[in-house]
């Protein structure tokens, strides 16, 4: 009864929309009893510039290493990814930082475009870092014909596992909710490649080894199997956005649990 209660209050186009009453929660952590946007502000930075670094390490070290054309760098969902990384982390900073130099983030009429589109980031690159994370150890690096994708063992770890990890503390340190309903967010974008990868096979691109795919588990010249792998990569993707929303619930239910103020943030992905 309670889980029907849950799904049908989602099911609500208000829901689907990226809207919220407090914006104060995109600026705030869970953690704190004060109203500052300062911590928020300070952990953010880092990971924008973290981030940052470690894209433009990619940048430079990989087609050097493997002595490619820039462009191929491109190809790759984990560079996708990491992009997303970069952009989602320089959204929460930006909005950080606008409520910590403004002191007040004005939503009388809705949530300002740029939370709007720090949420939707937030919302796609989270499940998209979790399934690189799994689908490169579980699958790239465990093939036996394996291709070296990441050639340095450093940046390896950082494309591939810590990517995750920052978007991890992005999660754990945030307040706004996670909703069931904008599962559709991170699958546009997995669709998006989708469609990139078609459109590459068709004009007869292909990957730094001259093989006619991007990757071997999306070989277009094989269409039933590929077909297959998307559709339970997008399942997966699925599965990881519903991880998240219980994450974040999680996350709230512990915060208020330590805080004295029950009137604290709360994540209204299972709210009726």
């Amino acid at each position: 009864m309670l889980w029907n209660e849950c799904v049908k209050s989602q099911c609500q186009l208000r829901k689907c929309l990226l809207e919220h009453p407090s914006p104060t929660h995109f600026y705030m952590s869970s953690w704190q009893s004060n109203r500052s946007a300062a911590y928020l502000l300070f952990l953010r930075t880092f990971l924008f510039l973290y981030s940052t670094c470690v894209l433009l390490a990619s940048i430079i070290v990989v087609p050097l290493t493997l002595n490619i054309h820039f462009g191929y760098w491109f190809l790759y969902v984990t560079h996708w990814g990491f992009l997303l990384i970069v952009l989602t982390t320089a959204f929460a900073t930006a909005v950080s930082a606008l409520a910590y130099f403004k002191r007040h983030i004005d939503a009388t009429f809705g949530l300002p475009w740029y939370v709007k589109v720090y949420w939707l980031l937030y919302n796609i690159t989270i499940p998209v870092a979790f399934l690189i994370t799994v689908f490169y150890w579980s699958i790239l690096r465990t093939a036996k014909k394996s291709v070296n994708y990441a050639p340095n063992p450093v940046l390896d770890v950082m494309l591939h596992g810590v990517n995750s990890v920052v978007m991890l503390i992005e999660l754990f340190c945030s307040a706004h909710p996670s909703r069931l309903v904008h599962v559709m967010q991170p699958l546009w974008f997995a669709g998006a490649y989708m469609l990139f990868t078609i459109i590459y096979y068709f004009a007869g691109g292909q990957d730094p080894w001259g093989n006619p795919f991007i990757y071997p588990v999306v070989d277009w010249s094989k269409p039933e199997q590929t077909l297959v792998v998307i559709t339970l990569t997008a399942l997966f993707l699925a599965l990881m956005h519903l991880i998240v929303v219980g994450l974040a619930s999680a996350r709230d239910a512990i915060a208020k649990r330590r805080q004295s103020d029950t009137a604290g943030v709360y994540n209204d992905a299972f709210t009726p």
